[in-house]
């Protein structure tokens, strides 16, 4: 099922802090726009020479299919405001257990909240309103071919970090080398198909792939955080701890109680900060972060004036804790944003790896099993659309009948696939008819006695094996700090 839309409270002004600027997107659209939001323009396009692939044009942005919607020199994105006042501090919080270090990308330690957003630059950055395209922040230009077998990133003369020390190929080589050497295992992974790694100048560099369909890497890489090879040089990557590291970033570490809180002061001469890709964002003077072991308690000190912004996912508390005298005056404001970002989904994943989930039936008649309805309606206080596909609430989502290009897809292994697929749109058992649940749970019994199965002393018995239907559920919650 999916989830409900975001669900946002906050002061409507409150005071040292510059009031941003909002619209109807997602919650992470939302956090990043109180703290600012921009991005860039670029030289015009040029033609780099290339050897072994021909001539290839440097470009300002990348997008994953198509063109980037932001075309050459375009001044700001669309969805900031880029002549949001400087200023104030906005006050966040964090429900998590603390944290020991300043380095989110080693494994070793908890990292504080924030870090990768505010200390660190990227090659390039993507926009909030495109499924996925880039622009250039430290890199001007992206240069790849069209079949994307390797990639080339220009940088930018004036980007620099903290220290005044130019960001250079070398840095970006140093960066790659030691994240997938020293760094989180996801770094290697992640970056698994570069082949061969070259500084071409102080400048440039490119990164050449394996054979791979990845058309995805060269934005993947674009997203790189930029570390400085010359002060690592001198600290352990892996021991580092609470001592504050050097950044290129729009804020530098500011005061912190270790594992209890942490602040972010903005710096006053950032390189970017009229760069189209960062016109407009991170306003705030101070950005502080304070931590909480429990959410309930968070949402306590949030309502008590604590701090400043937080996104609700629990519709329980959306429809039973946001009422009071400050809701009611305005000092708080609760607003549902609407937003057409891809929902994820709650749900129940079935392992086919596993017998008893092998054959269809089964699977289809758990589907008839569950009643959301009555689900949304007693535990979910209504807040909750059923999900109809992978890719819901987005432009890929499944809509109708498979045609065009879907059938050639399909057409060569129609006879493996149930006739359904090309003659009746998928819709989930519903429940909210009259009779409820009931013809919905006779529908289920019929599939699993195809499926071989039977009651028998008031248990559901596979009728060749002998074996009693048991199914076993594991369950997670994956929780973020931010």
């Amino acid at each position: 099922m999916g989830a409900p839309t975001w669900q946002t409270v906050r002061p409507p002004n409150p005071p040292e802090r510059a009031r941003p600027m909002t619209s109807k997107r997602t919650a992470s659209y939302l956090t990043s726009l109180l703290s600012s939001f921009a991005f860039m323009a670029f030289t015009a396009p040029t033609l780099a020479a290339d050897d072994s692939t021909g001539s290839v044009e440097a470009r300002h942005g990348i997008a994953m299919h198509g063109t980037p919607k932001y075309s050459q020199g375009f001044s700001h994105f669309d969805y900031v405001n880029p002549k949001a006042p400087k200023g104030g501090t906005l006050k966040m919080a964090v429900v998590a257990n603390g944290f020991d270090s300043f380095n989110p990308f080693d494994i070793r330690g908890v990292a504080a909240a924030g870090i990768s957003t505010y200390l660190y630059d990227t090659l390039m950055v993507s926009s909030d309103d495109e499924p996925f395209s880039a622009y250039g922040l430290i890199a001007k230009s992206i240069e790849t071919p069209e079949d994307r077998s390797y990639v080339v990133f220009n940088l930018r003369d004036q980007a620099r970090f903290h220290d005044g020390e130019p960001i250079t190929a070398e840095d970006v080589k140093f960066s790659f080398e030691i994240l997938t050497t020293e760094g989180h295992p996801f770094f290697r992974n992640y970056y698994a198909d570069v082949a061969k790694v070259t500084v071409e100048n102080p400048k440039r560099i490119r990164f050449d792939f394996k054979a791979t369909t990845n058309r995805e890497l060269p934005l993947i890489l674009g997203q790189m955080p930029i570390l400085p090879a010359h002060y690592w040089a001198d600290h352990e990557f892996g021991d580092n701890g609470l001592t504050p590291p050097l950044g290129s970033g729009p804020y530098r570490i500011g005061k912190f109680e270790a594992g209890r809180s942490i602040a972010y002061e903005r710096i006053e001469d950032y390189w970017a900060e009229d760069l189209a890709v960062r016109r407009g964002r991170f306003n705030f003077d101070r950005i502080r972060y304070d931590y909480y072991t429990d959410d309930t308690v968070a949402l306590e000190a949030f309502k008590a004036g604590s701090f400043d912004f937080r996104v609700e996912t629990s519709a329980k508390n959306w429809a039973t804790a946001y009422s009071g005298e400050k809701f009611e005056n305005g000092k708080i404001i609760a607003e549902a944003v609407d937003h057409q970002r891809p929902t994820g989904m709650q749900g129940f994943v079935f392992n086919t790896r596993r017998e008893v989930f092998s054959d269809p039936r089964v699977r289809q008649a758990l589907a008839y099993g569950f009643d959301f309805e009555w689900a949304n309606k007693n535990l979910f206080y209504g807040q909750y659309t059923r999900t109809n596909s992978y890719f819901e609430n987005s432009e890929l989502a499944s809509s109708g009948l498979p045609k065009a290009r879907e059938l050639e897809l399909l057409e060569p292994f129609r006879d493996e696939l149930p006739e359904d697929v090309f003659a009746e749109v998928y819709q989930p058992p519903a429940t909210d008819g009259q009779k409820g649940v009931r013809a919905n749970l006779r529908a289920a019994l019929e599939l699993l006695r195809d499926a071989g199965y039977a009651i028998e002393n008031g248990t559901m018995v596979h009728q060749e094996t002998g074996e009693a239907w048991r199914l076993k559920f594991c369950c997670s919650r994956r929780v973020s700090s931010g």
